[in-house]
């Protein structure tokens, strides 16, 4: 086993891949110079060590590329975390306009991992009269205003008890749809809007109450063109009598609808795919990053559609995926996309380059750079095909391959984002654990074995394997294609199976 990787040959830093004791002495494998190096100290898996002197002001060279600066004078065998580090977006913070040219991807991280997925024509889903393809055929209770979340749970409650079905029935509670102005307000309605409109329910009741600044019958013209077999409306002040009776009578409609639909084989061009990292530590970018990168790369060639978001997370590493737009006029949209975050945080008053959290941190993560070069991963080596604003859903002209979603880093925030573009699954890497689940399927891959051991209740696919070389890249993207399809097909992720389904909506402005 390899305990300590240099990702790129012009990097000034090793990764541990293991936990590493003071002392340690490796070979030329991984030394610049030709020279063995010894650890001046214990070094924890993930983290990183330096492979040469390095004064003050000195790049850091990981993936190719630099991460921050030193803040001190650094000597070769050192550990190097964030205290040492810090990062460079503070003197560069419109680095990576369109002007720039367009650095080359970073290669292979290990050597080895080449190979691909079977081939695999079709998925079983539910074809709805839209032409979505759906993979989960539940039933979902969505509130227009916070004010009825205890209704909708009750109406939930209630049904279940009646129905006994093994359909799932599922409230997605949320605090807004009243005391919001302008863009916030719109959020909150794009992405109810998307939810109504999403394949993966069979059936879906909105709940409003009567008096929200969301208002029902303003917010069921603003969803359009919906199938009304179904989705129902309830208004709770206009309902004589009991809302929720009235709410079972409706969803136990939509349950006779829905219990009569039929999986049926579609082609994997009908797929949508999120890609998604949390509590990310220093092997998300040699293990399951890297894996959902080859995974998106290969449902590309099959026609299918992955959406990348996490736009603060791409802070740094935007020359990558400006120079894999499709058009001058995605390269555009990819800049403006970065450059409007970037003084969002600026408007708020908040640093640009302040985001590895102390997870982050403790996995070996010390700058946002860092983070973005391992986030940026997952989306492969495919063409960019466009950018999506934040609550907007992929159309007929516009769902065939790699995209960039417009949302926050925020683990729910962006997930539910990119549910409500349109995806049907959620693949989300994380090397620090989470047991969270958004409102479409969120299958979770563990960077490293340890995690995977520890929570085997909140993980779906260990790819901590690449870092202790178990199985090559080849071998474990084909068990994960199996997997992901398998799931597409309806086999329950972790989170399923624990009942955890969630929303987050963006929130940005007052609230009256």
């Amino acid at each position: 086993m390899t305990s300590l990787l240099r990702i790129h040959p012009a990097d000034t830093v090793a990764v541990a891949l293991c936990d590493l004791a003071e002392g340690l002495t490796f070979d030329n494998a991984t030394s610049p110079d030709g020279q063995p190096l010894r650890l001046l100290s214990a070094i924890p898996a993930g983290h990183k060590v330096a492979l040469s002197d390095m004064p003050t002001n000195a790049d850091v060279i990981k993936y190719g590329y630099p991460i921050g600066h030193t803040l001190r004078d650094v000597r070769r065998g050192e550990w190097l975390d964030h205290r040492v580090i810090k990062t460079n977006l503070e003197r560069h913070t419109d680095k990576g306009t369109a002007a720039d040219p367009p650095p080359t991807a970073p290669p292979p991280t290990r050597e080895g991992q080449g190979g691909g997925a079977a081939e695999s024509a079709s998925f079983s889903a539910y074809l709805r009269p839209d032409g979505q393809a759906g993979i989960r055929n539940d039933l979902w209770v969505i509130p227009t205003v916070g004010c009825v979340n205890s209704i909708c749970q009750r109406i939930v409650e209630r049904t279940r008890e009646r129905l006994q079905t093994t359909l799932s029935i599922l409230h997605f509670s949320h605090p807004y749809g009243c005391s919001q102005l302008g863009e916030d307000h719109e959020n909150t309605r794009r992405i109810l809007r998307a939810m109504v409109h999403h394949p993966n329910a069979g059936g879906i009741l909105v709940v409003g109450l009567g008096c929200e600044n969301n208002q029902p019958e303003a917010f069921r013209e603003f969803c359009g063109d919906f199938d009304h077999e179904r989705v129902r409306f309830l208004t709770c002040q206009e309902v004589e009598g009991d809302e929720v009776e009235e709410g079972v009578r409706l969803l136990t409609e939509l349950y006779e609808n829905a219990a009569h639909q039929q999986r049926q084989s579609l082609p994997l061009s009908m797929l949508r795919i999120g890609l998604k990292c949390g509590g990310s530590d220093g092997l998300s970018g040699i293990t399951a990053n890297p894996l959902l990168g080859r995974f998106s790369d290969w449902l590309c060639a099959q026609g299918g559609t992955t959406i990348l978001t996490e736009v603060p997370e791409m802070f740094g590493a935007e020359p990558l995926l400006m120079g894999r737009a499709a058009t001058p006029a995605v390269c555009e949209q990819i800049d403006n996309l970065i450059k409007g975050f970037k003084q969002y945080y600026r408007d708020h008053g908040q640093p640009v380059g302040e985001n590895p959290s102390p997870g982050n941190k403790a996995g070996g993560i010390s700058t946002l750079e860092e983070k973005a070069l391992g986030c940026t991963q997952k989306a492969g080596t495919s063409i960019v095909q466009g950018v999506l604003a934040y609550g907007e859903m992929l159309s007929d002209t516009n769902n065939s391959g790699l995209h960039l979603l417009c949302a926050p880093g925020n683990d729910l925030v962006a997930s539910t984002a990119l549910a409500a573009a349109g995806c049907q699954l959620v693949l989300f890497t994380t090397g620090r654990g989470t047991p969270f689940s958004t409102f479409v399927p969120t299958l979770k891959v563990s960077t490293n074995s340890d995690l995977f051991q520890r929570k085997p209740h909140w993980m779906d696919f260990n790819a901590g394997s690449l870092a202790s070389a178990d199985e090559p890249m080849s071998q474990l993207l084909k068990r994960f294609t199996d997997l992901v399809l398998s799931t597409a097909n309806g086999l329950p992720t972790r989170a399923e199976l624990a009942g955890i389904h969630e929303i987050a909506i963006w929130k940005n402005g007052v609230t009256l």
